[in-house]
């Protein structure tokens, strides 16, 4: 059976055009089939996929390979590069691994969003690994929203927007917005209100059989937009209803690090951690930057 690996490229980037040459010269050295992106890639055909770019570049991975079971492995060529395994300078050690399936699967929650549209036409479905966000159309303008939390309204206000996100996007966009870090491995999502005017509305984290849903107020409110990983966006008329819930299609992403999340947290947000006494022996993988290329125990997945 032909092995076959996507190769996904942030095209804008010359320093990710060099190292999509280089993944492609070693795939195909090691008897792989490189993909690249396009029209008519079957991602149930897919292996694996190896993301070259920022975080922006693994969402666009993710919306590639969904459908399939290929893991992303992430090189980070951008800034923060959360979702990113690997770093430039250690993409031929990377292309490796994952060729010779010496790493870990990891599994992230998503999300199922709907949305119901106000005049009454069909349900619009999408979904999303970080987030789902409501935001106001017009710039100028407020939109006026009620937030439920299964099926029950907790508080209506006027806000620029709502975040609603899963715990890989606790650190993204809900982040910025003032909203908790979530580990990925807890099971929950969140809300986190855009510059809401309002006594309550704090962000909220709920368990992962919860509903949340954001109405768009009719006719208080003025137009609303709902983006999808910053990638796909959906208009919002007054009395449109987005409903967001736990879906069972995880993002499979390659771990090549035992390292814990939280040496991941420190290491990526530049963290101080200057004075610390701890005993990093007595906590698995503790002393073990995200760089590190120790091998994970746990066998690959698929």
């Amino acid at each position: 059976m032909t092995r076959r690996v996507l190769v996904v490229t942030h095209t804008g980037r010359p320093d990710a055009v060099l190292a999509q040459e280089q993944v492609l010269r070693e795939l195909r050295a090691a008897g792989v089939e490189p993909v690249t992106e396009g029209p008519g890639v079957d991602p149930t055909t897919l292996e694996a996929a190896i993301v070259l770019g920022g975080d922006g570049t693994v969402l666009r991975a993710a919306e590639l390979t969904r459908g399939g079971s290929a893991p992303l492995l992430g090189v980070n060529l951008g800034h923060v590069g959360f979702l990113a395994e690997a770093e430039r300078e250690d993409l031929a050690e990377a292309v490796r691994r994952l060729v010779a399936g010496d790493y870990a699967v990891e599994q992230r929650r998503t999300l199922d969003v709907q949305v119901l549209p106000a005049e009454g036409g069909p349900t619009i479905r999408d979904w999303a690994l970080n987030e789902a966000t409501i935001e106001k159309a017009d710039r100028q303008r407020m939109i006026e929203v009620v937030l439920e939390v299964d099926g029950r309204p907790l508080s209506t206000f006027g806000c620029d927007g709502v975040v609603l996100s899963t715990p890989t996007g606790s650190t993204a966009h809900a982040f910025s917005a003032g909203g908790p870090v979530v580990w990925p491995d807890v099971h929950a999502l969140l809300a986190v209100p855009l510059s809401a005017h309002a006594l309550f509305a704090r962000p909220l984290v709920v368990g992962p059989r919860s509903v949340l849903a954001v109405e768009i107020r009719a006719p208080q409110s003025d137009p609303a937009v709902l983006t999808c990983d910053g990638r796909r966006m959906t208009p919002l008329a007054a009395g449109s209803r987005i409903e967001v819930r736990s879906s069972p299609t995880p993002v499979r992403l390659a771990r090549l690090s035992t390292a814990p999340f939280t040496a991941r947290l420190v290491h990526r947000f530049n963290l101080p951690v200057e004075g610390w006494r701890g005993r990093p022996d007595r906590v698995p993988g503790a002393d073990r930057g995200p760089e590190d290329p120790a091998v994970d125990p746990t066998p690959a997945e698929g």
